[in-house]
């Protein structure tokens, strides 16, 4: 796949985890609390995950409009989705009343974080824009 199809498709692909991060969270979150919440139910928990990824969420809309400028950002999802799943697959696996959210949210943050990785253009990419970067 060229840097320019990676691109391009990035760019829907930031206004869809965006809005996920900023509605579809708190959504999952009613919908499905058995596999999107912590047992017992921590509002004040909820409401702190929400915040932050709703903050992230506006953010990756505006990312979208220049994906390349913004590659820290996009980089920063990515890794923080696989550390924030690979920490709660460890707390799943470890409490076993916690072992329903190895069905809800932590594929969610391993599949977002993919996703991005495999349409996030080659640092090439960047470089190779009308001018390179100045030190």
């Amino acid at each position: 796949m060229t840097n320019a199809t990676k691109l391009k498709a990035l760019k829907p692909l930031l206004i869809a985890v965006g809005l996920i991060y900023i509605f579809g969270i708190y959504a999952m979150m009613q919908l499905m609390p058995e596999s999107w919440t912590w047992a017992p139910r921590q509002p004040e928990y909820e409401q702190m995950i929400m915040g932050i990824y709703a903050t992230l969420g506006v953010f990756l809309l505006l990312a979208a409009q220049d994906p390349l400028s913004n590659r820290s950002l996009i980089w920063f999802t990515i890794a923080s989705n696989i550390i924030h799943g690979m920490i709660m697959t460890a707390q799943s696996i470890l409490d076993m009343s916690e072992t329903p959210n190895l069905w809800g949210d932590i594929p969610a943050l391993f599949l977002i974080a993919a996703v991005l990785w495999v349409f996030m253009p080659s640092r090439d990419a960047f470089y190779n824009q009308s001018s390179p970067p100045s030190a």
